[in-house]
């Protein structure tokens, strides 16, 4: 087995000798079994080898709960089926896009398929929403034991953090939830599953190239293109050792010191949890403040909360250099990190140099659309913009559509779902789902954290919109106050003299959970009255957003 190993050729590295001649027969697309070489060909601790072509697929280290990972979504014994002639949809890349496009076609009767070159899951499961969300809440109960005092709870001694513990459990928990994206998933909801690299030859054609060299043609009538994004890396930083969140949660060891290039959610997510880890964390931003597209009040108050967990921000700073400096620096947890110098500048011509263990890049991202042969398809599409779709999400092929990261601006694991889901009802089945019915919600996870839906002050002003904002402080909340959670609010903003809702933000430990009522009311047209009258259990955070909406009533009611 070893011996075959060595090889690394096949699917995910399936040795070829151990391949059959043609692919197997398969039975209708509907009662579909995963095929597999066996056990002995699986992912498995122990193996430098594997460990080598693990780190290939950016996972490491290959413990039992990243070898699980692999075996889910990166199966080195999976068999590629037989192709039908003609598919009725194809779906390439399997994040949330591909997944639900692919899977909710079968099971509404399509012959359908999912190819996936990398790591089914895509960048949600394996280095994005899962491994982070993970992250902040151990670092959520760093901050709980570091304050317990104030609950009268008495913890003696000082509260330490085990890294390595914290980023095992990450690594567990992201196993774990892995079945539901894995090969077998798909396989059994009625899909082809194939791995290898996807083509597009022609406008209803595409191919199929495996890692052994083995390429595989068949037609479709639909395709949907779901092959995401990835972080962009300047050139700037081309000559030194960074790290971005494809690869971050691949750390053993806390480095003493972070430097994050970039104020998005990514990055303040990430700077705020290291920081209760204790490493001393640096953020930098080229622009005036935090979070540049969020509403104005719920950044000053991120930014706040920021510095208070010892986070430090230099604003309007620019880095001009990245050299390594020579200097190696060992961690108490057994890490060693080469050490980074930039030479950044102020708004004010002054210069300093910043220098840390390791420096996190999250300064954008962009669309994948390069290699998939989309000229041949007759597919228009930008580097920086992506594939250009139309409200239907149909691309300029009308057989082929595209859904998330790869053609559209709200770059979330939600938004990709829903659009996968009009794309199998439009293509499909005659449907118009349209972008434009969509109420987008989008939360960012710090502490507190800030989730919004809808239109912000700033976009109306913009617009010239006339509008009315109706807030809710949480210091008046009453759960928010027995709780210890009184940094926040909730703010909703309706036209001017209307009950008409436009748009809502919420900064609360919870955002994220309260802000679907918001949601729900924009979507269907409910009216901020109407959010007021709802019954809402007391005590809740929940309450302060029927307390903004009664900021509306009080403007309205009858007076004796």
């Amino acid at each position: 087995v070893d011996q075959h190993r060595r090889h690394h050729i096949g699917p995910h590295f399936i040795p070829r000798a151990l391949r059959p001649s043609s692919p197997p027969e398969v039975a209708p697309v509907k009662s579909y079994p995963p095929h597999r070489l066996g056990m002995a060909f699986r992912w498995q601790v122990g193996s430098d080898e594997l460990a080598s072509a693990a780190l290939q697929l950016h996972v490491a280290p290959l413990d039992h709960h990243n070898a699980a990972l692999l075996n889910h979504v990166a199966p080195r014994d999976w068999l590629n089926p037989k192709p039908l002639e003609e598919y009725d949809l194809v779906a390439i890349g399997a994040g949330a896009g591909g997944l639900i496009s692919a899977k909710q076609a079968a099971r509404r009767g399509a012959r359908s398929a999912l190819i996936e070159k990398h790591l089914a899951g895509g960048d949600c499961l394996n280095v994005g929403c899962v491994p982070s969300k993970a992250l902040i809440r151990s670092a959520r109960a760093v901050k709980e034991v570091r304050n317990c005092a104030a609950f009268g709870v008495c913890v003696a001694g000082e509260v330490t953090v085990d890294f390595p513990a914290v980023m095992a459990r990450m690594r567990r928990v992201r196993a774990e939830i892995a079945p539901a994206d894995s090969y077998e998933g798909t396989a059994a909801a009625g899909a082809h599953m194939f791995a290898g690299k996807a083509t597009f030859t022609g406008p209803n054609t595409l191919q199929v190239e495996e890692s052994s060299g083995r390429v595989t043609e068949f037609r479709f009538k639909t395709a949907v293109i779901a092959s995401g994004g990835r972080p962009i890396a300047p050139a700037l930083y081309e000559h030194v050792p960074f790290v971005t969140n494809e690869t971050l949660f691949n750390l053993t060891s806390l480095p003493p010191r972070m430097v994050v290039v970039g104020g998005g959610p990514i990055g303040l997510e990430l700077a705020q949890c290291f920081a209760a880890f204790g490493c001393r964390v640096t953020v930098l931003v080229r622009g005036v403040r935090l979070l540049p597209k969020e509403d104005t009040d719920a950044a000053a108050l991120l930014h706040a909360a920021l510095l208070a967990d010892g986070v430090e921000v230099l604003l309007s700073t620019a880095v001009k250099g990245a050299v390594q400096s020579g200097k190696t620096t060992a961690t108490a947890d057994g890490g060693s990190f080469l050490e980074v110098e930039l030479t950044c500048t102020r708004a004010d011509g002054s210069s300093f140099v910043l220098g840390c263990e390791c420096l996190l890049l999250a300064t954008g991202r962009a669309p994948n659309v390069l290699g998939l042969g989309l000229e041949a398809a007759g597919v228009e599409f930008n580097e920086r913009t992506g594939v250009a779709v139309n409200d239907l999400l149909r691309t300029s092929n009308p057989s082929i559509y595209a859904v998330g990261d790869v053609c559209h601006r709200f770059q979330f694991t939600h938004m990709s779902g829903e659009m996968a889901k009009a794309a199998v009802e439009n293509a499909l089945f005659g449907g118009s789902w349209s972008l434009a019915s969509l109420a987008v919600p989008w939360v960012t996870y710090t502490m507190p954290e800030v989730a919004h839906v809808g239109a912000y002050e700033h976009e109306l002003d913009a617009s010239g919109v006339e509008y009315d904002t109706y807030r809710a402080a949480l210091e008046h909340n009453d759960r928010a106050i027995l709780d210890g959670d009184t940094e926040g609010f909730v703010k909703l903003t309706c036209a001017k003299g209307t009950d008409r809702l436009l748009g809502g933000t919420i900064v609360a430990a919870h955002a994220g959970d309260l802000i679907h009522e918001v949601t729900l009311a924009l979507k269907e047209g409910i009216s901020i009255e109407s959010l007021a009258r709802v019954i809402h259990p007391y005590p809740t955070v929940g309450e302060s957003v029927m307390g903004a909406a009664l900021g509306y009533v009080r403007t309205v009611w009858k007076k004796m």
